[in-house]
């Protein structure tokens, strides 16, 4: 028996634009998608930070592997009333983060490098060639030591320090929760399902979760894993959706017409 889907929540922000390959599957299967992150991301005080004794201007590089970080970075360093000098270099995991950096600094008179395929390890191997400057890497309370054990493989000197932290995106007792799937991409996403309902119950709720990490946190949560990526057959949760739906409701593809 085919399952219907009928409701769907991207535990992710609603893009900016009206372009996203979910809206084309929300159209194709017939599906009202929600977009809710259960995750959000909130500064540090100026006087947090000084807890942790670390100087801006002790390092020549700074390394950013999201717009989140470039943004509490910028913002911090204001609030400190910190003058960036003109000979920061900047290293950036993707080179949409390394124009993202335009919003702050005039991008001709910095030294901006990133890597070409959006991968640690690229990262990695960009930072190692110039292996002879001070790198900060602004990180939030919760993060993963991916990057720190790449830049240890080629002896690099950084410091990483906490400038903003993730909390629990909190749902309203206002807020309807009826969904027939939930999709996660991290497992502080699935911490804080099981926070806004202890009692949740899964029943016929399909879970789709994206990265190893984020399947472990479902699976030891209890959780029935439905959907999982990326996988070599679905790359990425697009993709694991897409088949997911397509094999489940495949004889009830519509136009998008109820």
């Amino acid at each position: 028996m085919s399952v219907i889907i009928k409701k769907m929540l991207v535990s992710q922000p609603e893009p900016a634009s009206g372009k996203s390959p979910y809206f084309d599957i929300a159209k194709k299967y017939g599906v009202e998608i929600d977009f809710r992150p259960f995750i959000k991301v909130e500064p540090i005080s100026a006087r947090e930070f000084r807890q942790q004794r670390v100087s801006v201007l002790d390092y020549s590089a700074v390394i950013f592997t999201a717009r989140t970080a470039v943004d509490h970075f910028f913002h911090l360093c204001e609030e400190m009333r910190v003058t960036i000098p003109e000979t920061m270099k900047y290293f950036c995991i993707t080179e949409t983060i390394a124009v993202y950096l335009q919003k702050y600094i005039i991008y001709r008179k910095r030294k901006v490098f990133y890597g070409q395929n959006g991968q640690l390890t690229d990262l990695v191997k960009v930072v190692g060639k110039h292996s002879k400057e001070k790198y900060l890497i602004p990180v939030s309370d919760i993060h993963k030591d991916d990057l720190k054990m790449g830049l240890d493989t080629k002896k690099i000197h950084y410091r990483t320090a906490i400038m903003y932290r993730t909390v629990s995106n909190n749902f309203t007792e206002n807020e309807k929760f009826d969904y027939d799937m939930l999709l996660f991409f991290s497992p502080s996403g699935i911490s804080s399902l099981m926070k806004n309902f202890p009692e949740f119950n899964q029943q016929d709720i399909r879970i789709g979760c994206f990265g190893p990490t984020t399947a472990k946190a479902a699976v030891d949560a209890g959780l029935r894993l439905d959907i999982e990526a990326p996988t070599p057959e679905s790359p990425s949760m697009i993709a694991a959706l897409e088949l997911y739906l397509k094999k489940e409701m495949g004889n009830g593809v519509t136009d998008g017409t109820p």
